[in-house]
């Protein structure tokens, strides 16, 4: 994160609780959620709506694949960096993984400011098996 300058985070994911935790650990961390949404529609429409610095996008929507989000959301002019996360690794994603749009991919586990952080500044591995 730019110091002083907290990056704006749209989290997807269709599991409430999930998205209420991820929600206090990044506003715990400086990070400033600026809004959630738990499927494809809704979160393509945040896109546009709240011009998030980055969209943590989880791979299992309800209506879509968040592969297929992200690449919607990454053609978009100007557009938001792109994390996508699972509860499976990375390893049962395959081909799919590696050739899908953003800027990596972090296991639900694995989730914290500083591994989010790491990615979003190019420093980490974009799949973690």
């Amino acid at each position: 994160m730019v110091p002083g300058h907290p990056l704006s985070v749209l989290i997807v994911d269709d599991h409430a609780p999930f998205r209420t935790f991820t929600r206090r650990l990044l506003d715990g961390d400086g990070w400033n959620v600026v809004g959630e949404a738990a499927d494809g529609a809704t979160a393509l429409a945040a896109v546009a709506a709240l011009a998030p610095d980055v969209v943590l996008l989880d791979i299992q929507l309800p209506d879509r694949s968040g592969i297929d989000i992200a690449r919607q959301i990454t053609l978009i002019p100007g557009a938001p960096r792109v994390v996508l996360m699972s509860s499976r690794d990375a390893s049962d994603y395959g081909a799919q993984l590696r050739t899908a749009s953003g800027c990596g991919f972090l296991p639900k586990h694995e989730l914290s400011s500083a591994a989010l952080a790491s990615l979003i500044e190019g420093t980490a591995h974009t799949a973690r098996k």
